[in-house]
């Protein structure tokens, strides 16, 4: 006879990539890792081409799962959060990717997915922010999580070399970045909170909601998750020694004033170019465009990880 007073076991949703899946049996080790946390069986959704994230986002919420868990890189953790910004049910990250740059923002480990996902069944759930961006006046905008760029950046994105980024990782992107340093601006007018702050040539714009992007690099040092704001980077080199100026500016923000570098942060932000430029989300090139709008929605995501240590 079963114990009336016993309650349902919890259950969580696994979204994993399957190109991005740990060698060995993955699926079975989460499987019993769930049920000694005392966890039910976890539902399992594979990715695909077609869709990577999204759809199977809607069926873990429709499911009534308790935390679902993005197991991918951060396009699959951009997907997932998209669907459930909003929605109250927490997302779990287990980094399997090149970048992971929210788990490293969040602190999250990298090394060992199964200690990711224990972490996560025993975790706490704290809310962070996201940030919806909306292309060329489209009626609907994507959210991410970690930045977007207009220009250099995206060209970065869509150039890299797949077959260079699965031996030597992040750095296949700096490769890519030197290959497209040779190039013109395009003229730029970027309001922040409805105020004009540039109007210039520029090559690139990034907007940022987290300060660290590849490589552990602090591109936006006074970013954070859950302050409410987003942060911009405008590139503007200039002359022979142009990009030097930029790394000035970038890496020797506090000591340093550049005039090819500027920051800005804010709620919102709108970028209007004089002609079409490359453009991502969290690493995803997703085509071109000359209007960008941005906007944070605060505490937007619930994110379940693992508990503060105490100190």
């Amino acid at each position: 006879m079963s114990d009336i007073n016993s309650t349902p076991r919890r259950r969580a949703a696994v979204i994993i990539n399957p190109t991005k899946s740990p060698d060995g049996d993955f699926k079975s080790a989460f499987h019993l890792m769930c049920a000694e946390e005392g966890w039910g069986e976890p539902l399992w959704l594979e990715t695909s081409e077609d869709d990577p994230g999204s759809g199977q986002a809607r069926k873990a919420l429709e499911s009534g799962a308790d935390v679902v868990i993005a197991a991918g890189g951060d396009g699959t953790v951009r997907c997932v959060a998209e669907t459930l910004a909003g929605k109250g049910t927490p997302m779990g990250l287990v980094p399997l990717g090149t970048g992971n740059l929210l788990a490293r923002n969040l602190g999250i480990g990298l090394e060992d997915p199964l200690r990711a996902g224990r972490d996560i069944l025993n975790g706490t759930t704290t809310t962070i922010d996201i940030v919806m961006a909306t292309l060329d006046h489209a009626d609907a905008g994507h959210a991410f999580l970690v930045a977007a760029g207009l220009g250099y950046d995206a060209t970065i994105m869509a150039d890299t070399k797949d077959e260079l980024k699965d031996r030597v990782g992040w750095l296949a992107y700096v490769e890519a970045g030197i290959r497209n340093l040779p190039g013109k601006g395009v003229k730029a007018t970027i309001k922040v909170d409805g105020s004009e702050v540039v109007r210039r040539r520029v090559r690139g714009v990034m907007v940022g909601n987290c300060g660290k992007l590849m490589g552990g690099v602090e591109i936006f040092p006074d970013a954070s998750v859950t302050d409410g704001l987003l942060d911009l980077l405008v590139l503007s080199p200039r002359g022979k020694f142009g990009w030097i100026r930029v790394m000035a500016g970038i890496f020797h923000r506090k000591g340093a004033k550049s005039s090819s570098v500027h920051y800005f942060s804010g709620e919102s932000a709108e970028i209007t170019l004089d002609s079409e430029q490359d453009f991502e989300l969290d690493g995803d090139h997703l085509g071109r465009a000359r209007h960008l709008e941005v906007k944070v929605v605060h505490q937007a995501l619930a994110i379940m990880m693992a508990a503060p240590k105490s100190t």
